[in-house]
């Protein structure tokens, strides 16, 4: 059996990855696992180390050619690296979306104002109003005997929501609020209310028009 130092380092660190998870991972180890190992002369570490000083220093400037410059990292293991990154920054990583006024709000739900079905979005937020998830909760005919909030707040606690927006869209083009829109509005605020997360807007879009509770004073 083999002693401890006598195990190469990146067979430690595939050990930790194992018993731990990926986040138990420094940078550097990290990057060990993406590279498998180093080259005649420099180990994974040393080659890792080179890798994560010019990553600290060039950030969103890093490209092919400079990862190739280093010593052991061809075009294959720059690619290796880059394509690693890029699809972190697809499929984990979510642009910040901030949202300042109505514009914002009306550019995130563009894709239902077409729809010939009814669409109820909600859109969570931030104490500082960024947009951290959007929603569709109920799709098709929209009985509002039937729209409970439990089921639209569930998502909300779950984010930890500071506030949130509510959109739907009206497929036959009349933009303004049936008595069940202003109904299923109250309600929701006065839920909002007691679970401490503020109802900011309730948002109606038709294909060319759209109305605010918020703007017409009704929130």
């Amino acid at each position: 059996m083999k002693k401890i130092s006598e195990i190469p380092k990146n067979d430690k660190t595939r050990e930790k990855l194992a018993k731990k998870g990926v986040e138990a991972l420094t940078s550097r180890e990290l990057l060990m696992v993406i590279l498998g190992k180093g080259i005649k002369g420099k180990d994974v570490v040393a080659l890792a180390n080179d890798i994560l000083k010019l990553i600290e220093k060039e950030r969103e400037n890093l490209t092919l050619e400079k990862l190739e410059q280093i010593q052991g990292v061809g075009k294959a293991r720059a690619g290796q690296i880059l394509a690693s990154f890029e699809l972190a920054k697809r499929y984990l990583i979510k642009p910040e979306r901030k949202i300042k006024n109505t514009d914002d709000i009306l550019r995130l739900v563009d894709e239902i104002r077409n729809k010939k079905q009814e669409h109820f979005i909600t859109i969570t937020l931030s104490g500082a109003s960024n947009v951290i998830e959007k929603r569709i909760v109920f799709k098709g005919t929209i009985n509002y005997s039937i729209v409970h909030p439990r089921e639209i707040f569930a998502d909300a606690l779950t984010d930890r929501a500071a506030g949130i927006i509510f959109v739907h869209n009206h497929p036959e083009g009349d933009v303004e609020p049936s008595e069940q829109d202003k109904k299923i509005t109250e309600k929701l605020i006065e839920a909002g209310k007691l679970l401490g997360i503020d109802v900011i807007d309730h948002i109606i879009v038709t294909k060319n028009d759209y109305f605010s509770f918020n703007e017409n004073g009704l929130i």
